[in-house]
């Protein structure tokens, strides 16, 4: 008995020992996507269908609606939890907007501005996935679903509540935002006090949302804010009954032809020297390799995203010319109606050195150019489709803003 005692003790002094190691270790990226797994387990997204109806802005002196809704922090969210602030501050927006966007650090900055002064500021996205077209996305890294609100939020480091309202906006109804952002101000009594915009200059660095700060300090003093509901300009709200054109697009984008033409290797250091006026994303891939055809729907993705900006996307099979017909039935099947290419030499190797010298040759490859050739991303292996949007979209040739 004491020795099974004793075996026990150490037993669980191994497992105690194990779990402090593991504890003092940096998170890898799997890590990371764990945790983000464990914050979206507490509440799964549903985006439902909506029907079509008017929607009001909620007037000067009406009281704040009531929520429940998931934040990005793992948690719901109520009005009530807000009871002790002077002033609640209720901001509309999402991730993809480009005005949007264009205030994420005014916000921030206001935040931390009156986070000692009583006021309580969250935000809401109100957007319903299913009725958001991929070209609008093309200011942006990121759409509106839940699981990249998450990743905004942790990108950005935001210091506010960010709440998700795109199941059926049964929240957002009750308020009325026409654009995003566009922000509502309540006092105590949580009466509304001002809605509209935050400032009148969207352009980053010329202004810090005056209008908004003006009418927190005349409600912080009890006093009437003068021009109490302003316009707003920004993106449309995305309600959910939105989504009929968005069928029609996707219908027609899968009607499109798909072609596979064949390149060797003057044709491939031609595509990579880049002598157009475009960013040109190129990926090298083949259907005997799992990765590959994996993330392949990600790059047609991410071309319908851009592809009305100053960017490109080429695919090059690295099959066998012999395995055309094959490349193209999979090119097919994945809706790939962009620049597709198969090498039609027999020497791998010299592919290689015409694709990029630095190329160990393992498929997949990624790489962005800039027009004159210049390679300002290149990945060997599978790509992580936020690293590669944030490339495309933060550089010169780009931005995410008008």
């Amino acid at each position: 008995m004491k020795r099974f005692i004793l075996v026990g003790l150490v037993a669980l002094l191994v497992l105690s020992s194990c779990k402090q190691e593991k504890k003092i270790q940096e998170p890898s990226t799997e890590q990371t996507a764990n945790e983000t797994e464990e914050e979206t387990a507490f509440f799964v997204a549903d985006p439902q269908a909506v029907p079509a109806q008017e929607v009001s802005t909620l007037k000067i002196g009406e009281k704040a609606p009531d929520f429940s809704l998931p934040g990005v922090d793992g948690k719901f969210h109520s009005l009530n939890d807000y009871d002790t602030a002077e002033v609640l501050v209720v901001v509309f927006t999402c991730n993809h907007c480009p005005t949007a966007q264009a205030y994420e650090d005014r916000i921030i900055q206001l935040t931390t501005d009156y986070k000692d002064k009583g006021v309580q500021l969250i935000a809401i996205s109100p957007n319903a996935v299913n009725a958001l077209l991929l070209k609008e996305l093309s200011y942006s890294d990121l759409g509106d679903s839940f699981e990249d609100m998450i990743v905004r939020a942790n990108d950005k480091r935001y210091n506010f509540p960010y709440l998700y309202d795109g199941d059926t906006h049964g929240v957002s109804l009750k308020f009325g935002p026409v654009a995003t952002p566009h922000t509502f101000v309540f006092n105590k009594k949580r009466e509304l006090t001002y809605t509209g915009r935050l400032d009148t200059s969207e352009k980053p660095g010329t202004a810090n949302a005056e209008d908004l700060r003006n009418a927190i300090e005349r409600t912080l003093k009890n006093e009437p804010v003068a021009d109490a509901v302003t316009k707003t300009f920004g993106c449309s709200v995305k309600w959910a009954w939105k989504n009929e054109y968005r069928k029609k697009i996707n219908k027609e984008w899968a009607a499109k032809e798909v072609t596979l033409a064949p390149v060797d290797e003057n044709g491939i250091k031609a595509l990579f020297a880049n002598d157009s006026d475009k960013l040109r994303l190129i990926n090298l891939w083949a259907t005997w390799c799992g990765p590959c055809v994996q993330e392949f729907p990600d790059f047609v993705e991410i071309h319908r995203m851009y592809e009305d900006r100053d960017f490109e996307f080429v695919s090059i099979s690295a099959d066998n010319l012999k395995s055309e017909k094959r490349a193209l039935k999979f090119l097919q099947k994945e809706h790939a109606a962009v620049t597709n290419y198969i090498f039609s030499g027999a020497d791998k190797y010299a592919m290689i050195e015409a694709v990029d010298p630095e190329w160990n040759g393992a498929l997949p490859y990624t790489a962005l150019v800039e027009p004159g050739g210049t390679i300002v991303y290149r990945k060997m292996g599978t790509i992580t489709p936020f690293e590669l949007k944030k490339a495309i979209v933060d550089h010169p040739l780009m931005g995410r803003y008008y």
